[in-house]
């Protein structure tokens, strides 16, 4: 028998907790991305949408309109279970409806033929992803959420990126064939480079 008072033996020392094993990093597990599949999805196909209608040059206007329908059914879907009590829910989905409905009103109004006149099609395209981030980020913040909001955010700032990208595309192209001219010309070539 050992005495639990004897700081000596080593069979008295009391049992310490199991070492805690660190958490794996679950930043990109399975359950995360399916998670945030909806959001994401819904991005690249709003940055689909206007890249199609840059470089087909033709209007994708029910393109545009199921888009605002399934952005509305996801910001549903992303506050219901915030919304435990039926009339909560009732409240949700109608003030959804009419957001969304509200979008698409805008959308029929930039589609129409007057303003097909004075818009090209690559323009049209651009302002219908704004109206649609502009869309999703007031309802993210009706809803506050941050996650609608980031998505809303994304779409407004990816129209900028995407004329950007398409004003400076030539440039790019030559500043990477001047930095491969670069590398060629002063990479060392074997023994000789170096003497």
């Amino acid at each position: 028998m050992t005495d639990p008072n004897n700081f000596l033996d080593p069979e008295a020392e009391p049992e310490l907790e199991p070492a805690l094993k660190p958490a794996p990093d679950h930043f990109f597990s399975m359950n995360t991305v399916l998670r945030n599949l909806p959001y994401i999805a819904a991005l690249a196909l709003s940055i689909f949408g206007v890249a199609y209608s840059n470089f087909s040059g033709h209007a994708i206007n029910g393109y545009w309109e199921f888009l605002a329908i399934a952005m509305g059914l996801v910001c549903i879907a992303t506050g219901w279970p915030n919304a435990p009590e039926r009339k909560t829910r009732f409240h949700l989905v109608w003030t959804q409806i009419a957001h969304w409905v509200t979008i698409l009103v805008a959308m029929n109004l930039v589609l129409l033929p007057g303003f097909q006149q004075v818009l090209p099609v690559q323009a049209a395209g651009l302002v219908l992803l704004l109206l649609l981030g502009v869309g999703t980020f007031l309802a993210g913040v009706n809803m506050v959420s941050l996650r609608i909001c980031f998505l809303g955010a994304a779409m407004a700032l990816s129209i900028p990126a995407m004329t950007w990208l398409k004003q400076a595309s030539l440039l790019l192209v030559l500043a990477g064939v001047a930095i491969a001219g670069l590398a060629i010309a002063f990479w060392p070539r074997g023994k000789k480079a170096s003497v």
